[in-house]
């Protein structure tokens, strides 16, 4: 059996669900932080295995992410064991949490820290918390949440937060070191790391090297039609159906996809907080992997 090296646990998620699954040749895994092009890549997936835009059922259940407790383990089995098309499937785990098997295809999505902890501070007031918590067995909520900081006090907190990333996966030291162990790991065959600017900038030839990287064959005329669908704004008009949303926890599906672009979070610091930044992050991740993170 597979052994992954660590164990990854939160109130919503436990990595040792992975253990024991039976993978199947040419099973595609995605591993992302949170807001990082997790919904992006899967619907790029999608695409890609399926053909069509015309997806057969809601991409939560086309591509369900394997690690999260608020769905039985037996039941997201089960609804793999069923497919009978080419897998992928979501995971928020680092690829060290993962069982890694020849077989199977990798792929780690990035996205600048700072825009994905801004996408992450607005989708934290679009969650039911509620929900959240009768869906992953933990005590409800008590009394109404607390206001936040504004949204630049926020991003300047998180940037200087000190966490143990194996337990505080979403901060700044959890985001560089899930990149840090995927850029180890990047010439390896079978594990692919995608820059969210470069689907921004290329769509359709970052759909074209992922399909020749995983052995999938496109018809030239179908192109097209699947690299429009894999833009924001389609995605958005379809957010009923792609959202990660099959049991009630968001809020407001359209709401998850808010602006999908680059460059905020680093607009809403100043220099002494960007400078400040610089410094946590030349100390968190080898300087190979921020020149290409931050490019």
């Amino acid at each position: 059996m597979l052994t992954p090296i660590h164990r990854y646990r939160s109130d919503d998620e436990d990595s040792a669900r992975w253990t024991g699954f039976p993978f199947r040749d040419g099973d595609i895994v995605i591993s992302t932080r949170s807001k990082s092009g997790t919904t992006w890549m899967q619907m790029i997936c999608a695409l890609l295995v399926l053909g069509t835009p015309d997806l057969p059922a809601p991409l939560p259940e086309l591509s369900p992410w394997l690690d999260w407790l608020g769905e039985p383990r037996a039941t997201v089995y089960d609804r793999l064991a069923a497919q009978q098309h080419r897998r992928f499937i979501k995971t928020h785990t680092p690829l060290d949490g993962v069982p890694l098997d020849p077989r199977v295809h990798y792929v780690v999505v990035a996205r600048h820290p700072l825009d994905m902890a801004v996408s992450l501070y607005h989708q934290a007031a679009n969650l039911d918390r509620a929900r959240l918590a009768e869906l992953t067995g933990q005590p409800a909520p008590a009394g109404p949440p607390g206001e936040r900081p504004p949204v630049r006090e926020w991003l300047t907190s998180w940037v200087d937060r000190e966490v143990d990333p194996h337990s505080e996966l979403d901060s700044l030291p959890g985001v560089l070191m899930h990149l840090t162990d995927a850029w180890a790991r990047r010439h390896e065959p079978n594990i692919e790391l995608v820059h969210y600017d470069d689907l921004l900038a290329d769509l359709g030839g970052e759909m074209r090297r992922l399909a020749d990287r995983w052995g999938i064959t496109v018809p030239d005329a179908r192109w097209p039609a699947l690299i429009e669908a894999a833009t924001f704004g389609r995605m958005r008009e379809r957010a009923d159906q792609l959202a990660p949303d099959t049991l009630g926890v968001l809020r407001d599906r359209l709401a998850f996809f808010r602006r999908g672009g680059s460059g905020q979070g680093r607009d809403l610091l100043d220099e002494p907080a960007r400078s400040r930044y610089q410094q946590r992050v030349a100390a968190l991740a080898p300087s190979e992997l921020l020149t290409w993170l931050h490019r």
